[in-house]
């Protein structure tokens, strides 16, 4: 294991020097290097040849050989002398750096606090931390040589070659890489040797392409004094620079004075102007106009006076109802901060979140305010990276992946919406979880991690509020006050509990919308076949007629959940998982098509049934498209829009549209989860929850939380303006417990109730779940090696210190047994509370894993289904 070889000693190595300071001079005798390898299956550390005229240090990005591959690895320590198990001819050189000083001080120790705790190759962490391109990779492809295949060649190949060849020939450019043809055939390397042999086909390596700073050409003023020799046109240029500051990018300079590139070359000629490249950084910027703070109601006051008054590690639950003004309570956090010369990293559960937050950010920060996440291109999450490096105080506002920033000098770290599940990763490995990974960096700088909410996760919940606390107040039924515990200051090894602080009420003393809980079965047992109760549509006509705006949330996108033939009952299905085909209606120009929304297959509408071949078809279930049709047919007036993932695929879309609803460009907004992660829409009045049903009946025993903080967040998006607010829930199910509290709008209540429900199985927060994922493109083998693994454990468990502490579960097909035409199985450890834990070594697990078959190691899994 990579931990194993790296020794404390090895870790602290990776510490950053101030950008300031020089890098060494190249060496003029050979030197070595010790690298971690970024290629799977590398093991432990690699030592490379360092040549005369290449200056590294550790925590550089380099390019190195591997076996017939060029790889990104990292620079973890210089060598002297070459260890004298090795021959030095057998040593290969580093062939450049890509990057240096990637490390700050504290990243080394929590990238590997990461791979320890969730289980996975330090080097797999490392790549996640990383922006993309750093650590290039050259990847083996498959390229068809088309002129040398004869006509009906299909039929002299076995079933695995046929696969690759159409595959292949179904690529516009016949290439793919291998890795992708070895995940969609079974048998891939039988079907390629077959072809190979053939000559139909070749195999090359394709080099990675690192990433490196953009470069324009800029045009800088040298010399004015002596201009007599210059013609007019040449004249007005160097006023024109000179106007300007003395330098110009090329083009700018070109199109501002009208003159060819030529004349610019004479001038240089002459010795009054130098062209040579500049860097130009690739950020995502946007404009805001400047804003000021705002007054604080006295609980935001008490809550920014406590944090502020930290003075190291401490966490910090923020519990606020929503349109309490949480966001303006971090705004004004952060700038004593900013003051000192620290800077802020925010963490959000959404990129569609990320503009509007921004735009907050920037009017109060200015041009200190960068964004940080996967809808930006490679180019600008390097050159953001690399700005983060250079100490200067500054915000970052970005999604998961933005835990990992190298701010050297952070002051405070922010979770807002804490509870969101998108901040969990559940594949590629590590499975982390930002929240937890946030905790461990805010300790190792020993900075305050302020997580908000106003459904704070259960898990966070019992840590703020403290198990005895919970136990008092479910025997009580009474409000303690504790948000007056002394904020004096943690150390980074602190056991003091963390801090609760409330915001109970919303600012300017707005109410809460009051909910009303419409029963769908009554609505159908009085003749009303609407999508929309009376209700609702009332509400709707009125919000039109008063000038408002309104939110529709429905848990889907598409049209229909599912297409069914109304006369033999069959329902069509994705080809390559083991679920439903979603119905998209046609847009303009183009063609109804049924669509998986697990692996992104898709098809046009048949006109008649696959099986019987009648034309009765039928649509099923509702999701976005289907609300907006069905707004069309019962509220022409109305203009709506739509938001969820398909309409916001676009760079800038998210904005975009919120900008447009904004501006009044429509009257209703309809939208998925999307709608609930902390959106800011003071002109809405109304919420419709078009069915609550589909969020509740689901086999994960988080079904319940995942629910009530789902419609409590979209609730919350009625009245946060000057006018009122009000909500319409629409469900079957008006008893359930959910429903019930969320129409009461208590999260104690429903806390505690589910809390006894979890603390009688044994589930997070009171006990703690690893799951293990395993999938392949053979079943039989996936279930054989499900039921060897499990064996395994068991046999590991038994023999543990305290066996009765662990209970295992499965292995069981998972609830969608096929994605993307892989098999899939798992098997959940569930270790109890208040017991010792003896984990399993996942290293001797992993090899007892066929190299057909995935393993994914989820530890604190928030999706088991």
């Amino acid at each position: 294991m990579y931990q194993s070889l790296l020794t404390p000693a090895v870790r602290s190595s990776i510490i950053v020097t101030e950008s300031k300071a020089p890098y060494p001079a190249p060496m003029s005798k050979p030197h070595w290097i010790e690298v971690l390898v970024d290629c799977p299956g590398a093991q432990g550390l690699y030592t490379y040849l360092l040549p005369c005229d290449l200056a590294a240090q550790p925590g550089d990005i380099l390019s190195v050989p591997f076996g017939t591959q060029q790889v990104g690895a990292v620079a973890i320590r210089l060598l002297d002398q070459l260890p004298i198990d090795l021959e030095p001819s057998a040593i290969r050189p580093v062939e450049d750096v890509v990057s240096r000083a990637f490390f700050p001080p504290t990243y080394w120790d929590l990238l590997q606090r990461v791979a320890d705790y969730y289980c996975t190759p330090l080097i797999q962490v490392v790549r996640v931390a990383l922006p993309p391109g750093l650590l290039g990779r050259s990847q083996r492809r498959i390229r068809l040589i088309p002129n040398v295949i004869p006509d009906g060649a299909s039929a002299f190949l076995q079933s695995a070659a046929q696969q690759i060849l159409t595959l292949l020939q179904a690529q516009k450019q016949g290439d793919y890489s291998w890795h992708y043809l070895q995940r969609q055939v079974r048998g891939a390397n039988r079907g390629l040797r077959d072809l190979m042999q053939r000559g139909w086909v070749e195999s090359y390596l394709e080099p990675p392409a690192p990433m490196r700073p953009k470069q324009q050409q800029a045009v800088t003023l040298i010399d004015l004094q002596h201009s007599d020799d210059v013609t007019p046109r040449q004249r007005e240029i160097l006023e024109v620079l000179k106007r300007q500051g003395g330098e110009m990018w090329l083009q700018e300079l070109l199109q501002t004075c009208q003159v060819s590139s030529s004349t610019l070359k004479t001038l240089v000629q002459k010795g009054y102007v130098v062209i040579q490249p500049r860097e130009v950084l690739r950020l995502e910027t946007s404009s805001s106009a400047p804003d000021q703070p705002k007054s604080l109601i006295p609980a935001q006051t008490e809550a920014v006076s406590t944090i502020t008054a930290l003075k190291g590690f401490a966490q910090v639950l923020l519990h606020g109802v929503t349109g309490s003004g949480k966001t303006e309570v971090y705004l004004q956090t952060i700038a004593p901060l900013l003051a000192q010369g620290k800077s802020a990293l925010i963490l959000v559960p959404e990129i569609g979140l990320t503009p509007q937050l921004t735009d907050r950010f920037r009017a109060r920060f200015g041009k200190s305010v960068r964004v940080y996440h996967s809808a930006l291109s490679d180019g600008e999450r390097y050159d953001t990276w690399r700005l983060m490096l250079n100490g200067m105080p500054q915000v970052v506002i970005g999604t998961r992946s933005a835990i990992f920033a190298p701010l050297p000098n952070l002051g405070v770290i922010i979770l807002d919406e804490e509870h969101d599940g998108s901040f969990k990763q559940d594949q590629p490995a590590p499975c982390y979880h930002a929240r937890t990974v946030a905790q461990w960096r805010a300790e190792l700088i020993n900075c305050p991690l302020i997580l908000g909410s106003a459904t704070p996760s259960l898990e966070s919940w019992v840590a703020a509020i403290g198990d005895q606390e919970i136990e008092n107040r479910m025997a009580t039924d009474q409000e303690t006050d504790i948000t007056n515990r002394d904020p004096t200051i943690t150390t980074p090894n602190s056991k003091l509990p963390p801090l609760y602080l409330s915001l109970p009420q919303r600012i300017h003393a707005r109410p809460m919308p009051p909910i009303e809980v419409v029963d769908m079965r009554q609505e159908l047992q009085q003749g009303n076949r609407s999508i929309f109760s009376r209700s609702l549509q009332t509400a709707l006509q009125q919000m039109k007629e008063q000038g408002q705006q309104g939110v529709l949330f429905i848990h889907r996108r598409g049209h229909s959940t599912f297409v069914s033939c109304r006369s033999c009952g069959y329902v069509l299905d994705c080809p390559h998982c083991d679920v439903s085909l979603t119905y998209h209606q046609p847009q303009i120009g183009g063609y109804a098509s049924l669509r998986c929304h697990y692996c992104g297959y898709g098809q046009t509408h048949p006109q008649q049934c696959p099986a019987c071949g009648s034309p009765y078809l039928k649509h099923f279930g509702s999701g976005t498209q289907r609300v907006m049709q069905e707004l069309s047919l019962q509220f022409p007036e109305l203009r709506c829009l739509r938001f969820d993932s398909d309409t916001t695929r676009a760079k800038g879309a998210h904005r975009a549209l919120l900008t447009r609803f904004a501006q009044g460009d429509a009257d209703v907004l309809v939208g998925t989860q999307m709608l609930t992660k902390g959106i800011d829409l003071p002109q809405v009045t109304l919420v419709g929850v078009m069915a609550a049903d589909g969020l509740l009946h689901l086999a994960d025993f988080r079904a319940s939380e995942r629910a009530f903080q789902t419609l409590i967040q979209v609730a919350g998006r009625a009245g946060r303006g000057d006018d009122p607010g009000r909500v319409i829930l629409q469900t079957y199910s008006p008893n359930h417990s959910v429903i019930e509290a969320v129409k009461r709008q208590d999260y104690q209540a429903f806390a505690e109730s589910e809390l006894h429900y979890r603390e009688a199985l044994h589930y997070p927060p009171c006990g703690r779940l690893i799951l293990l994922r395993l999938s392949g493109m053979d079943a039989t083998t996936v279930r054989e090696t499900a039921e060897e693994l499990a064996q395994w454990l068991r046999s590991h468990l038994q023999r543990s210190s305290n066996p009765s502490s662990y209970e295992l579960l499965g292995p069981a097909p998972a609830s969608i047994a096929r994605v993307s035409r892989r098999y899939r199985w798992q098997i959940l450890l569930k270790c109890l509370p208040n017991s010792p834990v003896e984990l399993p070594d996942w290293g001797e697990l992993r090899s007892r894993c066929p190299t057909a078959i995935s393993l994914t190691i989820d530890v604190d899994p928030l999706h088991i289904l």
